[in-house]
């Protein structure tokens, strides 16, 4: 197929401030099972990282920008962590290279609550047990 630009005179050009999404991300599947948080999440944190692919926004920031709840943004914060996509320590988050392969999460993962999040003390107990066991 021969492809041209559909509007010559708005083409990309680099610009002077580092940024790059690679095309790994969904040649090589890793965005197939993040959420649609998730997959925001990243390309936020993509877009505003230096060379080292460091950045750090509030929690509230990030929120308000993503259209999130707290407890969506620390869902979507730990499944980048889990599959290895980025490494987080508050307030600090590194996005990481893309060169090993996709991480899939555990079946049995749960999400991480918030520290201010209800819990289900039933479950809980539950993972305890199984765990002991």
């Amino acid at each position: 197929m021969h492809k041209h630009p559909l509007s010559p005179t708005q083409l990309r050009r680099v610009p002077s401030q580092f940024s790059w999404v690679d095309q790994r991300l969904v040649r090589e599947h890793w965005i197939d099972h993040l959420s649609h948080e998730a997959c925001a999440l990243y390309l936020f944190l993509v877009t505003v990282a230096d060379a080292q692919g460091l950045s750090y926004y509030a929690e509230s920031s990030l929120c308000q920008r993503l259209s999130m709840t707290c407890t969506e943004l620390h869902q979507a914060r730990q499944a980048l962590i889990q599959r290895g996509l980025v490494a987080y320590h508050h307030p600090l988050y590194q996005v990481l290279a893309l060169d090993t392969d996709p991480i899939e999460a555990p079946k049995s993962a749960a999400p991480v609550a918030a520290d201010d999040d209800p819990v289900d003390i039933k479950a809980v107990f539950a993972r305890i047990w199984e765990a002991l066991s």
